[in-house]
């Protein structure tokens, strides 16, 4: 098993977290502003949907695609959306 990635944007006032735990099922967490909104469990490599929604009046949808590389080695991308326009979230360490 490798090591977990956490991926970060500030958008809008708001935080926007995923966590991905890889392994022989990877576990993908999405927080927003703390708090868990989405977790899925995926087998295998590819990209994966998640979505969730900003708070506001009215709330704002958005997704996030998380692209795990076919080679274990790689290190995932993340890319947030929202109105249609996609933005890479960079990787953070955690201490």
């Amino acid at each position: 098993m490798g090591r977990s990635h956490h991926f970060h944007l500030d958008h809008h006032g708001h935080s926007i977290t995923v966590n991905v735990r890889p392994g022989r099922t990877s576990r993908l967490e999405l927080l927003v502003d703390g708090k868990e909104v989405f977790r899925q469990r995926v087998q295998g490599t590819g990209t994966s949907v998640l979505t969730g929604e900003l708070p506001g009046d009215p709330p704002v949808p958005f997704r996030v695609l998380v692209h795990q590389p076919r080679l274990g080695a790689l290190i995932p991308r993340c890319s947030l959306e929202v109105d249609g326009v996609e933005q890479p979230m960079p990787e953070r360490a955690m201490v």
